[in-house]
């Protein structure tokens, strides 16, 4: 039997498993299906270690129009009716909330507002200094994005308001 012949199904983990031997790494990825409070999917969040920490990107659907507070939180726990089983923001250094808020700042679940447009959509990229192997820890994290826009200065949520839409992270 030729190259030729063999079929793709049955070659693609032989060049899989070639791959394993260069020394490449594959990147650590997670990735969160956000819902709303009545169940329905409303995005995804994914978070990719960087050199420079996770970046995280959000593209949503579905919700108010207006500017959002976005937050990883510490745990991977969407099963309370308003995500509070989520726990606070993602804090292992024990920093400030906030890049307006006295150093040190921010903390690992800081993010940037998300913009909803009329239509209900918008995107979010930003980096978090957090590290792959704290969001994915024995409580795992969740991604939250909140009713009212984050102020970047109030302890300890920016007052962000209620949580509209939940995700956990899982690695890929």
């Amino acid at each position: 039997m030729t190259l030729r012949s063999v079929p793709l199904a049955l070659l693609g983990p032989a060049l899989l498993a070639g791959c394993a031997t260069t020394g490449e790494v594959d990147p650590q990825i997670a990735t969160a299906t956000l819902k709303d409070t009545s169940g329905n999917i409303v995005g995804t969040a994914t978070a990719t270690q960087t050199p420079v920490g996770l970046a995280v990107a959000v593209a949503a659907r579905g919700l108010p129009a207006g500017t959002h507070g976005a937050h990883i939180h510490t745990k991977g726990d969407c099963s309370a009716a308003d995500f509070t089983s989520a726990g606070g923001h993602w804090n292992p250094d024990n920093t400030n909330h906030g890049t307006l808020s006295e150093a040190p700042h921010p903390h690992a679940g800081d993010l940037s507002n998300l913009v909803i447009a009329a239509d209900g959509t918008g995107t979010l990229t930003g980096t978090s200094n957090g590290t792959f192997e704290g969001l994915m820890d024995g409580d795992g994290a969740a991604f939250i994005i909140h009713a009212d826009p984050d102020d970047y200065k109030s302890q300890p949520t920016g007052n962000a308001g209620a949580r509209l839409a939940c995700g956990v992270f899982t690695a890929r």
